[in-house]
């Protein structure tokens, strides 16, 4: 018998294997999908849909794909490069530990990082029941009455709560008065969103100067607590003052100290911010981290960030809902009270989680062990003659180290320990929970001199006192839902987590068909670099020479959106699309300053762009002008022209969706530049369709000047139920000077930091690296076309049934369609958004509803959906259009009918009476769900009007839950 011929190696090692994987379509299936389309190959597909004069000439210079295992080798050498020294730098960022049920069962759970955004309550109960824990958790350890779910770092919560205070109180001053003893990456983000606003930030550098500022006209002030260096102090004094003034009061809180510390709503704050890092999230270098916002009952209904709150569904029973201000940037743009689009849900849900299994006496005592270890710390830094600067101390101490600083830092570092410099002077050192009595003695032994002989533990231990004030120790009881006193056990806890995912839909049960949402395979290999500790575990104001590995990563993903985009600049910096909006808009600012031209203040935004665009340009002190679109949903250009020539001498930029929010590529994009350029203008394409672009068109080559990118859409990061987002900003040659900076790291730009840490969520950039490294330039460019074949077939098979909204001269769509339901109110009383709750009953996630159109869904199936799946979702919405019809002609009435009625739950199916004229089968949708796979939502319809009008936000009483 003849043996096969063996293949030589280099044939067996297959590069493109993984593109493949992430690839849902194969050869066949391309070919019938192009067969459906009526288009003979995917190339000329793509060139009937991509004007020609924008398309991409040069192929993108990346390096060639390689394997999973042989990307995650190279991704672990540059991980190496880090140095993880244990931390005692502080500064907002601890050591943690990440209980293992939850890392592993949320954290490295794509049920829980797959899943999206809430805008479905119905399908998202389980994550908005962790979201209400964390409202929960943050209210009751900050005293506080309301707070929302979450923010994205804190010195931008606390950027946010200026101006949240600006407009809620009734002081007409515009200053606001900052302690200096704030973390100083959180007063230079406040300075650079101060500044376009005419916010004038007073920040003091000590007692005298604070009381003085206090005294004089303020809007509000902010304090942190404990200080940055560690010193407690009562607030409260300072909270009458600044009331006196008409103004608010800010605390930015530590959630572990505050199990211990009076509370700041004990001490009349008015609104409270801070970080959940510490409650088991690693440092990450920066981030992703849950950042809260907490604040007085008056201002619930400026709150910015998404808040959860508690409705009833249609059969009565508790249901959690987004409240208030849902998606609340795209109803109000210019007005919104912020842009945030992007919330660090996931990190929030770790953050909850940690105090569901911790329970109130386990982070008590946890914190006990802390302060504990502190004052041990400092008995003995006293006994070997050192003298600290402060008497009170939660885990922070500053020494006053004189002329030995460098050589106690040297010392430091010699022992695999950072410290942090204060000043020339003086030296912090802060504990966390990882502490240890061994890293005690070590810090003992770098503070001792020569022949000093070592504190012992023992010495000090038995009896130690905190170094909290007695009037300043916490009284009052937090946490006492049961939620946070029932799951302790990892059996409990285990299968109340599976219990949560379970009432979810997320992107591991079926296709999330977003529009401009681009819910995509998030790899398991991209995604396993997250938690190495070489990323993990490294603190944001490590030493450079410590962060080498990040150095490089950060370099190399900046030179490849570089090519993918076409730009000449790039920062990670912005952790959310948003904050990138928001830094481009700076940039191009600074631009028209730094020429003399600060008087260009006109933004042009035509009326479909995405609600974060208009938002943005308000928070960066521009005035927005709306453009109109055509009747095919393209800007017009008419219009365009006649705001250019009208506001000319002001004109600072203009900014466009491409491909369009209509899901077309429109083929005046060129032209547009132009105009804008020609009035001294600058072009900020929005980069929330960049899936439809890399590989095939970039914008910094047909004419855009800034970007952003949101690496959670296009990259592969994933949006774990509403964040982390990371959105880099992308410009052209002559506006790199004025990218951000971030001076606490020692880093220079053009404007200020806007996000705390100088990586942003440094520690989820892994994610994007190794999705670009395996795709290489061909990969990239093989999933943008498939993005948009796929777009284009079910825009095809479904166009008898609901016509798309727009397309081009040739019918054809970008990588998203717009299905028109609007005519279906007349004829059956149907809206879309029942038919987005009956694809639940399909158990398919609903497009985006009624945006940017009302009444119509917006479909986005991305490349890496199967054909199977495809027309799973295609079978589900003609089944609906029949039901529709059923409708139509009289068979059901237009109140009583399953759409009317969905999602259906399993309960409402089994009551014994069954009063409606259709059967319990159509109700469930069975016969159109997969065998022994059907999802059964676990509410029926939520209210939202109830919900609005009767705003609950915290744990639901036992009672009223069962």
């Amino acid at each position: 018998m003849l043996m096969p011929a063996v293949k030589p190696l280099g044939e067996l090692e297959n590069p493109s294997e993984f593109i493949a994987r992430h690839i849902g379509v194969s050869e066949a299936d391309e070919a019938h999908m192009l067969s459906v389309i009526g288009e003979a190959s995917r190339r000329a597909l793509i060139d009937s849909i991509v004007p020609r004069s924008i398309a991409r000439s040069v192929v993108m210079d990346l390096p060639p794909a390689v394997t999973e295992a042989a990307a995650l080798a190279e991704l672990k050498s540059i991980a190496s490069q880090n140095q993880v020294l244990k931390s005692f730098i502080g500064q907002g960022y601890h050591g943690t530990h990440t209980p293992g049920v939850i890392l592993r069962n949320v954290l490295e759970n794509p049920a829980w990082y797959t899943a999206y955004t809430p805008y479905q309550a119905e399908i998202s109960q389980g994550r908005m029941e962790a979201l209400v824990n964390f409202q929960t958790m943050v209210t009751d350890l900050t005293g506080m009455a309301i707070a929302n779910a979450s923010m994205l770092d804190e010195a931008t919560a606390a950027a946010e709560a200026m101006t949240l205070a600006m407009r809620s109180v009734k002081s007409k001053s515009k200053v606001f008065v900052v302690s200096g003893y704030c973390h100083p990456q959180t007063i230079e983000v406040i300075r650079t969103r101060a500044a376009p606003l005419g916010i004038e930030v007073v920040v003091t550098t000590n007692a005298e100067q604070w009381n003085a500022a206090l005294a004089a006209e303020h809007f509000a002030a902010l304090a942190q607590y404990p200080a940055s260096m560690g010193s407690i102090e009562d607030l409260s004094a300072y909270a009458d003052q600044t009331h006196a003034r008409s103004g608010a009061f800010i605390v930015a809180a530590d959630l572990l100290a505050l199990t211990l510390l009076k509370p700041p709503g004990e001490m009349g704050s008015d609104i409270v911010v801070g970080t959940t890092q510490r409650f088991g999230m690693p440092m990450g270098a920066g981030g992703p981290h849950a950042a809260y916002m907490a604040c007085r009952d008056e201002y619930k209904r400026s709150l910015p960030g998404r808040l959860v709150g508690v409705s009833v569904d249609k059969h009565g029973n508790p249901a959690y809902r987004l409240a208030l201000q849902t998606r609340e940037q795209h109803i109000r743009r210019e007005k919104a009270t912020s842009n945030i689009c992007t919330a660090q849900v996931l990190p929030a849900v770790v953050a909850s989680m940690y105090a569901v299994y911790h329970g109130p006496q386990g982070l008590k005592r946890i914190a006990q062990r802390v302060a504990a270890y502190t004052a041990v710390l400092a008995q003995g830094l006293q006994s070997l003659g050192h003298t600290l600067r402060k008497r009170t101390a939660f885990d922070t101490l500053c020494v006053l180290s004189g002329p030995q600083t460098d050589a106690l830092l040297a010392r430091a570092r010699a022992a695999d320990m950072n410290l942090r410099r204060v000043c020339a002077e003086s030296l912090a050192i802060t504990l966390d929970e990882t502490t240890t009595r061994e890293d005690i003695a070590k810090l003992w032994s770098v503070f001792a001199n020569d022949g000093q002989a070592r504190p012992t533990f023992e010495a000090f231990e038995k009896g130690i006192e905190p170094l909290i004030p007695t009037e300043l120790r916490r009284t009052s009881d937090f946490l006492t839902h049961p939620v946070f006193n029932t799951h302790h056990s990892e059996t409990g806890m285990l299968r109340y987590i599976r219990a949560l995912s379970d009432k979810d839909l997320a992107l591991d049960r079926s296709m999330i068909p977003l529009g401009s949402c681009t819910m995509k395979l998030n790899a398991t290999s991209e995604m396993i670099p997250i938690t190495w500790p070489e990323f993990a575990n490294v603190h944001p104001f490590a030493p450079a020479d410590q962060l080498q590995g990040y150095k490089v990563l950060d370099e190399q993903l900046r030179a490849w959106l570089c090519e993918a985009t076409g730009y000449a600049g790039i920062s990670l910096q912005p952790n959310a699309g948003s904050q990138g909006e928001y830094a481009g808009l700076l940039a191009i600012k600074a631009f028209h300053a730094s020429r003399d031209e600060a008087h260009r203040n006109i933004c042009l935004i035509p009326s479909s762009a995405h609600g974060t665009n208009p938002a943005s340009a308000q928070m960066v002190g521009m005035t927005v002008v709306v453009t109109k679109c055509d009747d095919n949903g393209n800007v017009d250009m008419a219009d365009l022209k006649a705001k250019c020539e009208q506001h000319s001498a002001n004109l600072a930029a203009v900014m466009i969706t491409y491909p369009s929010t209509h899901g077309v590529f429109e083929t005046t994009v060129k032209e547009l530049c132009a105009l804008v350029h020609e009035h001294g203008g600058r072009v900020y394409v929005d980069g929330a369709n960049m899936n439809a672009l890399v590989g095939v068109a970039a914008p910094g080559e047909f004419g855009g000047d800034v970007s952003h990118l949101n690496l959670h859409k296009t990259f592969c990061i994933p949006h774990g139920g509403g964040g982390p987002g990371v959105g880099p900003v992308c410009v052209v040659e002559d506006l790199v000077p004025f990218l951000p900076g971030h001076e606490t790291a020692g880093i220079r730009g053009g404007v200020g930091a806007v996000s705390a840490a100088p990586l942003g969520n440094a520690a989820v950039l892994p994610i994007s690296w190794m999705y670009i490294r395996m795709m290489g330039a061909d990969g990239l460019k093989h999933a943008t076309e498939t993005a948009i074949l796929s777009a284009n077939y079910i825009s095809k098979r479904l166009a008898d049934h609901y016509p798309t909204l727009y397309a081009s001269a040739n019918g054809h769509v970008a990588h998203e369609c717009i299905l028109d339901l609007r005519g279906l109110k007349e004829t059956s009383g149907v809206m879309a958004e029942d038919v987005a709750k009956r694809l639940m009953d399909h158990g398919f996630h609903a497009p985006t509803l009624s945006f940017p159109v009302a009444n119509t869904l917006m479909v986005e199936p991305t490349e890496s959906e199967t054909l199977e799946e495809l027309d799973r979702f295609i079978d589900a919405m003609i089944a609906i259009r029949e039901e529709i019809r059923l409708i139509e002609n009289g068979t059901w009435p237009q109140d009583d009918n399953p759409l009317k009625n969905a999602p259906h739950t399993a309960v409402s199916l089994m009551k014994a009476e069954w009063l409606h004229p259709y059967s319990r089968e159509d109700g469930a949708a069975s016969t159109s769900t997969r065998a022994n796979a059907k999802y059964w939502p676990p509410v029926g319809r939520v209210d939202n009007v109830y919900g609005d009008r009767n705003l609950f936000c915290s744990c639901v009483p036992v009672g009223e839950a069962e």
